[in-house]
């Protein structure tokens, strides 16, 4: 019973992220979580969220427990390359490659590991007013007053005194805009 989640064009390149994939591969969920929390790399967190998917995806798709869950499989494939360049000397460019990942992962229960027993919710039964009312054919509203709101009218802020002259006789010699 596998169950797995897939990151696709992950703007952090492949190399980057192996670094952190190689720090939980073959573990148990719980481990491989508390690696990634305390693991300070940028990488790890979308490792984690993807992680998170993979185990919500078993308890929901195949009712498993998630502590009875490790990572059988992790893989982080290069997707496509974005390419740029940068300007150099003599009129020269240089290419860039920003590089792209994939992260897939999957999960897999360890031996002895228990389900989840689910139990479907039992619907309501109708008592026969109900069904009488779903029954009537629906009422036709009528189009009330709408109630308007005014909003405060524009009030144009009050005039910026013009400069005058300093309290020491002397004015402004130069000013650039012409008042």
């Amino acid at each position: 019973m596998t169950a797995s989640a897939k990151l696709r064009y992950l703007r952090i390149a492949p190399r980057k992220v192996r670094l952190i994939v190689n720090l939980i591969r073959g573990k148990k969920v719980t481990d491989a979580q508390t690696i990634l929390r305390f693991t300070h790399k940028r990488g790890a967190d979308p490792v984690l969220k993807t992680l998170n998917s993979a185990v919500a995806a078993a308890k929901d798709n195949k009712q498993l427990d998630e502590s009875g869950l490790y990572i059988s499989k992790i893989t982080v494939d290069e997707g496509p390359k974005l390419k740029r360049w940068i300007p150099r000397a003599r009129g020269v460019a240089s290419p860039i490659q920003k590089k792209v990942s994939h992260i897939t992962i999957e999960l897999d229960a360890l031996k002895g590991a228990k389900k989840i027993k689910v139990e479907k919710p039992v619907p309501a039964k109708k008592t026969p007013v109900q069904v009488a009312e779903e029954k009537k054919a629906p009422e036709v509203e009528t189009p009330s007053e709408e109630k308007v709101v005014e909003r405060p009218k524009f009030r144009p802020e009050k005039e910026a005194p013009k400069p005058s002259a300093k309290p020491g006789g002397l004015s402004r010699f130069f000013r650039r805009k012409v008042i």
